[in-house]
C-alpha cells in the first residue's frame, strides 16, 4: 500500500516554544540545526508506503523544501489546512496527514502503521501509543493519557483518513480536535452511558469504535502501535531539549 502525504505545518510559535526560538513559525526551530519540519518529511520521504508528500505552510518556508515537496500556504484552521492538501492532491484514496512537530518520528514508525491499516476499509485509521511503551522509550516525558479497560493510552500525531470523511464529518472532526487536549469532553460527546463506562474504566476500544460509527457514522479504528515517536510531539522547552538530545544519536 502506497499513500500521499499531508504534513500541517500552519502552527505559529506564540507559546511556550517562544522561549527557545525566536521563529516565527513552530515548524522552522531548530533542532540540532534543521528545522523541526525537516525531520518529519525526511522520515515520510524515506517509506516505500509514501508517494507524494504535500506541506501545508507558509510561503517563508520555500527555501527549506527539496524540489519534490510540494508546499501549500495554509488557511485558517487545521481542517481547512487538510482540506487544502486533499484538494491539491486530487486524492480519492486514504490520505497520512501528519502534524510537523513530531521531529523523532521515524521511517520504522511509519512503516509500521501503515503496515498495520493495510487491507481494512475503515474511513479512518487513529494510532495510539499505550503509557507503558512511552514510560519505557522516554521515561517521564509528559503526555496526555486516557485510561480505559483495555489500558492507558496516548494519541499519535497522524491519522489515515478517507477524504469523503473530512466532508462528510468536518464539524465533528472540528469539535474533535478543539478538545483533543480534554479527553473526557471528547468523551461526553459519545453520550451519557459512554461517559459513566469511562468514569468507571470499563469502557473498551471497541466501545468507543461502535458508538462513533453509530453516533456519528465515522467508521474509524483505533491502532495500538509500539513506536512512541508517533505521540511524542514537541510543544514544550522539555520537549525541545528531548528531540535534541535524542536525534543528536542519529
Amino acid at each position: 500500500m502506497q499513500v500521499d502525504a499531508i504534513v500541517l505545518a500552519g502552527a505559529k510559535n506564540d507559546g511556550k516554544l517562544r522561549e527557545i526560538s525566536p521563529s516565527p513559525y513552530e515548524a522552522l526551530i531548530l533542532i540540532n540545526g534543521k528545522p523541526m519540519l525537516n525531520w518529519v518529511v525526511d522520515a515520510l520521504k524515506s517509506s516505500e508506503h509514501v508517494g507524494r508528500i504535500v506541506v501545508v505552510g507558509y510561503p517563508e518556508f520555500k527555501e527549506y523544501m527539496d524540489d519534490d515537496i510540494v508546499l501549500l500556504e495554509c488557511g485558517e484552521s487545521l481542517v481547512e489546512n487538510i482540506e487544502i492538501g486533499i484538494d491539491y492532491l486530487g486524492a480519492k484514496n486514504h490520505v497520512l496527514v501528519v502534524t510537523s512537530d513530531i521531529p523523532m518520528l521515524t521511517v520504522e514508525a511509519v512503516d509500521d502503521f501503515l503496515s498495520r491499516c493495510r487491507d481494512q476499509d475503515q474511513d479512518m485509521f487513529y494510532p495510539i501509543v499505550s503509557k507503558e511503551v512511552n514510560e519505557a522509550v522516554y521515561p517521564g516525558v509528559t503526555r496526555t493519557y486516557v485510561k480505559i479497560k483495555d489500558g492507558t493510552f496516548t494519541g499519535g500525531n497522524m491519522v489515515l483518513v478517507a477524504p469523503k470523511l473530512i466532508q462528510e464529518s468536518k464539524v465533528v472532526i472540528q469539535r474533535v480536535v478543539a478538545l483533543r487536549k480534554k479527553p473526557f469532553e471528547i468523551v461526553k460527546l459519545l453520550g451519557f452511558r459512554i461517559l459513566i463506562k469511562f468514569v468507571f474504566r470499563c469502557l473498551t476500544i471497541a466501545e468507543v469504535e461502535r458508538r462513533v460509527k453509530h453516533h456519528f457514522g465515522i467508521n474509524a479504528k483505533a491502532v495500538i502501535i509500539s513506536y512512541a515517536q508517533i505521540g511524542t510531539d514537541v510543544d514544550k522547552p522539555s520537549d525541545w531539549e528531548l528531540a535534541c538530545k535524542i536525534l543528536s544519536r542519529q
